[in-house]
């Protein structure tokens, strides 16, 4: 896809024109939709998650639908619920309304506040892309994705994700905290009345179309293996492995974890104008892929290890085909 990495810049430069700086935050982001996954963004309040989706859906021409997560929302709120409603001839019958998670860009804002319940109604949306109800199935529009945001200050009334939403999500984001020259130029830009006008550069079918043909990028079996040994070095039941792996971490990153290394690679590999992966784009994104996957014991929550700095000693320990050859 000799024209990839000009069209990817195109989307990144027309974002950026209302979305100031996080260059590295819209790069993980466009590679997470072009590899057809979903998407946790963490950060602190008015950090612009919320105004990044409503961007995205304009420049990518996707229908936007937004659930603003409550303790008191139900999943019949999101998922859509029957009526009793009449039908042509007069009679009276159960019809199906939709929910919000009928659109093609789906924001759940602040995720972490909705009651177990309402979040497991979202597996079967974003594994299944579909809601059955009623003992009927509804399939979602496609393309689908969802983009959930949660804020990690608050922790009174928040009911953390379970391990098996959180592995549904392809990438976890963290939204840093702007610097100096971005914050000045964040009041030059949103503090009059006139805000920037955006085209679309892409539509929901060329969308799919191009994340087939990335689907099809090769991916050679050593490496394939080299993501496979990351996968296994993250749990502590693996022979070999960290000697911090073994004494902070409960569960390993699972085998979504490694399809979202191959699906993510695929992708950076077109960016970057590669005809075929290889182990550096693995690298590139496996803190995205993996930091959600990587379940702390009591330990190492108690001495509040950070995940990304295991997963960085778990790259720097696991020797690449180029190096085992040397």
């Amino acid at each position: 896809m000799p024209a990839f990495p000009k069209l990817f810049q195109n989307l990144k430069t027309e974002l950026q024109k209302s979305i100031v700086g996080y260059d590295a935050l819209l790069t993980d982001v466009l590679v997470a939709i072009f590899s057809g996954g979903h998407v946790l963004l963490e950060g602190v309040p008015g950090l612009g998650k919320t105004f990044l989706v409503r961007t995205l859906s304009q420049v990518i021409g996707l229908e936007p639908g937004r659930v603003q997560c409550t303790p008191d929302l139900m999943p019949a709120d999101i998922l859509g619920t029957h009526i009793v409603n009449e039908n042509d001839q007069g009679r009276r019958m159960m019809f199906f309304e939709k929910g919000p998670v009928f659109k093609n860009l789906l924001l759940v804002d602040e995720i972490n506040r909705a009651t177990p319940k309402t979040q497991a109604a979202l597996l079967e949306v974003m594994q299944e892309r579909c809601v059955t109800t009623g003992g009927e199935r509804h399939m979602l529009p496609e393309p689908f994705f969802v983009l959930a945001t949660q804020n990690p200050m608050e922790m009174e009334g928040t009911y953390p994700l379970p391990e098996a939403q959180l592995d549904r999500f392809m990438f976890k984001i963290k939204v840093p905290f702007p610097d100096l020259d971005s914050l000045v130029e964040i009041s030059r830009r949103t503090t009059g009345f006139t805000e920037p006008t955006l085209k679309s550069i892409l539509t929901g079918t060329d969308l799919m179309k191009m994340q087939r043909e990335l689907a099809e990028m090769p991916v050679a079996e050593p490496v394939a293996r080299y993501a496979s040994q990351l996968i296994l070095g993250t749990h502590p039941e693996t022979p070999g492995v960290l000697p911090e792996i073994q004494r902070f971490v409960s569960y390993g990153a699972s085998p979504r974890g490694l399809q979202s290394l191959i699906k993510g690679a695929r992708v950076w590999a077109a960016l970057h104008g590669s005809t075929a992966v290889s182990t550096d784009d693995i690298r590139a994104i496996a803190h995205v892929s993996l930091r959600h996957r990587i379940i702390l014991n009591f330990e190492g929550e108690a001495q509040q290890i950070k995940v990304d700095d295991i997963i960085t000693k778990v790259l720097d320990q696991v020797k690449t085909p180029a190096q085992k050859a040397e």
